[in-house]
């Protein structure tokens, strides 16, 4: 199957108005998001995919191949709110996956919220096999998008047609379909716990029947005893594969292929679903019966549907971006999307589908990786070393205080118990740069950026300082904003060593592809520099409404000019 574009509609208004819309509107917005797509992938491994899957939005879409974030945390929470926003962290808020919340006094999760149960009993975290340390955060077992601090496109679209819109987001990560959904829209997410999708009472007080009885019919135990072998024959990959004692085998799933899945009574066995392909395909599976029985694209207004694919992430933390895993990943994904996309061809018309496609953030390569090709600096950074025998003698001998000052390091910030300060009769400014110039001596650390130098804007107009500053936010940032060296990381995931985490704001944690495709979308490649941010106002724009409150991106005139 080959889809094609529809020539071009005639527009309607005043060149004066501030969007403008085609004369017939798309009928659905498909928003799709791979999560940890490094924009150089689809590229590299393009060969591989069919004609139907990435390489139809690639070679009949608008395709960006230079969006950069401009943030510093190039963190999963934090890149799909910027999808949603068009705005930097410091405008909604969400400045980590996790972050130390001054009123609690503990560190929270972004979406945990405890005036909002989950629908299903033990839906939530289980502490015992959570991989995942931020959703181990969580204190609270509800989950809701209010501590998102802008509204999305998926609202604006919302308040554009009084509700009659119906938006939908799915994901196999909780943080990954909130907020995509926004605070107007229905999510869904699947409960490693519960092996189903679920969501929580801030979306339904009961859940739809074709829920129920998707959940019945039981699709992840399709997977038990089976295994995730290659795609293809060995010799097709694109890469020779160097060093792999990086990989982890966790729980039994091997370093190497095949990956053994385990029976469905093992503990572990959702949680190897999302460690592969299987997450996504299982994702696709819940998202195509959504779009059948909601009835998505056949409404007087536009529909909304995000799909975010977050099994990439959880692969190439495991294995690294250069690895067979990756590339088979991205290969059986390829599959699912051109499966998805054939349904809602059938369904809706691609030709009414204004499609588009991004990524929350890159990725680094494996430092052994890179090491291997005498890259010598690349390097795994031990945390234990943040707080060190000369930030101790430091912190005595200028202000009288011991290391208990230091509350956490929570990815990017360090935090300071600002109560201990305010008791020695000290200034929090003065703390924050001594130990900042300290924290900078070690090895490893390009900067540490202290949260007064930001709000005082005393910071150079450099590409990393002006990250540094987008991604501040005075109620959830830290004291002190540390940026590594480039390809140096910590890998330690809550005691699991993993080959490659992102999270900083090298180009290759924030290159990311952007495409628009369907909906009379010309086919173009533009290499020009462009922001995920720019998103969220072109779909705004081509559907006449408003944007989200605090959207900082552009229209992207490619996309716009499609209309004319």
């Amino acid at each position: 199957m080959k889809y094609a574009c529809l020539p071009g509609f005639i527009l309607v208004g005043l060149l004066a108005l501030p969007a403008v819309a085609a004369e017939e509107p798309p009928k659905l917005v498909l928003q799709i998001t791979v999560d940890g797509l490094r924009g150089d992938l689809l590229e590299r491994y393009q060969h591989n995919f069919g004609e139907d899957g990435f390489r139809y939005l690639m070679e009949q879409g608008a395709y960006y191949t230079n969006a950069h974030y401009q943030h510093g945390n190039t963190e999963t929470i934090v890149g799909h709110v910027s999808l949603a926003t068009g705005a930097p962290p410091s405008v909604h808020g969400m400045v980590g996956n996790v972050w130390y919340d001054r009123q609690q006094e503990r560190l929270v999760y972004n979406v945990e919220d405890g005036d909002y149960a989950m629908l299903t009993a033990n839906a939530g975290v289980n502490q015992s096999t959570e991989i995942d340390p931020t959703q181990k955060v969580a204190k609270l077992g509800g989950r809701s998008p209010v501590p998102i601090l802008s509204t999305t496109f998926s609202d604006e679209l919302s308040v554009a047609s009084n509700g009659e819109s119906k938006i939908f987001s799915v994901s196999v990560k909780d943080r990954g379909a909130i907020s995509l959904a926004g605070h107007s829209g229905k999510a869904f997410w699947f409960s490693k716990a519960q092996s189903e999708f679920v969501t929580s009472n801030y979306y339904y007080q009961q859940y739809p029947n074709w829920v129920t009885q998707w959940n019945k019919k039981d699709i992840p135990a399709r997977y038990s005893k089976q295994k995730w072998d290659l795609a293809l024959d060995r010799n097709s990959y694109t890469l020779k594969e160097g060093p792999q004692d990086h990989k982890v085998d966790l729980a039994g799933f091997k370093r190497t292929f095949p990956h053994p899945y385990g029976p469905a009574s093992y503990q572990y066995f959702s949680t190897m679903l999302t460690l592969s392909p299987a997450g996504d395909e299982i994702s696709a599976d819940f998202a195509s019966e959504l779009l059948e029985k909601e009835d998505l694209g056949n409404n007087k207004f536009t529909d909304y549907l995000a799909i975010s694919f977050s099994s990439n992430d959880y692969v190439i933390h495991m294995y690294g971006p250069s690895s067979l895993e990756t590339e088979d990943n991205l290969i059986r994904l390829d599959r699912t999307m051109a499966k998805l996309l054939k349904r809602v061809d059938e369904q809706v018309g691609l030709e009414n589908t204004l499609i588009v496609l991004s990524a929350d953030h890159g990725v680094p390569e494996a430092a052994p990786t890179v090491n291997a090709l005498g890259y010598s600096t690349a390097s795994y950074f031990d945390k234990n070393t943040i707080i060190n025998d000369k930030l101790r003698q430091r912190l005595q001998e200028d202000f009288g205080l011991n290391e208990d000052v230091i509350r956490l390091y929570a990815q990017p910030y360090i935090y300071l118990n600002h109560k201990i300060i305010k008791a020695k009769g000290v200034s929090l400014a003065a703390v924050q740069k001594a130990i900042a110039n300290e924290v900078e001596k070690i090895q490893g650390i390009a900067y540490a950026v202290t949260s007064d130098d930001v709000a005082a804007n005393r910071l150079p107009d450099t590409a990393v300082m002006r990250m540094v500053k987008n991604n501040y936010h005075p109620q959830r940032s830290g004291d002190i904003y540390l940026v590594f060296d480039p390809r140096t990381y910590i890998n330690d995931m809550d005691g699991l060593t993993i080959a490659s985490t992102h999270g900083s704001p090298w180009r290759y944690d924030t290159h990311v592809p952007v495409i628009f495709a369907g909906y009379n979308i010309d086919a173009k490649k533009i290499s020009r520099e462009i922001t995920p941010y720019d998103i969220a106002p072109t779909l705004s724009n081509q559907l006449g409404i408003t944007q989200p409150s605090g959207a900082t991106g552009n229209v992207l005139e490619e996309v716009s000019k499609a209309t004319k």
